[in-house]
């Protein structure tokens, strides 16, 4: 193989490789793989209201386990 053509694929394939870097490290700060349940709740609930109603009780469970949590410390204290 020419030189040329060598040296112009290894930079290419470095170009190519460094935005991909750039992109997956741009996705991690901005919070694009965050949401770990998303996909696992697409799969049990087919429409959008279902999907909300279902993170809705999610979230109030949480707040009642942390409001639990809150009223057994004072209670201790």
């Amino acid at each position: 193989m020419d030189d040329n053509i060598l040296s112009l694929m290894l930079f290419g394939s470095l170009i190519l490789g460094s935005l991909g870097v750039i992109g997956f490290v741009w996705g991690l700060k901005s919070g694009q793989f965050d949401d770990e349940k998303k996909f696992t709740h697409g799969l049990l609930f087919d429409d959008e209201d279902e999907l909300r109603d279902a993170a809705k009780k999610e979230s109030e469970k949480k707040a009642n386990a942390e409001n639990s949590e809150s009223k057994h410390s004072e209670q201790t204290h």
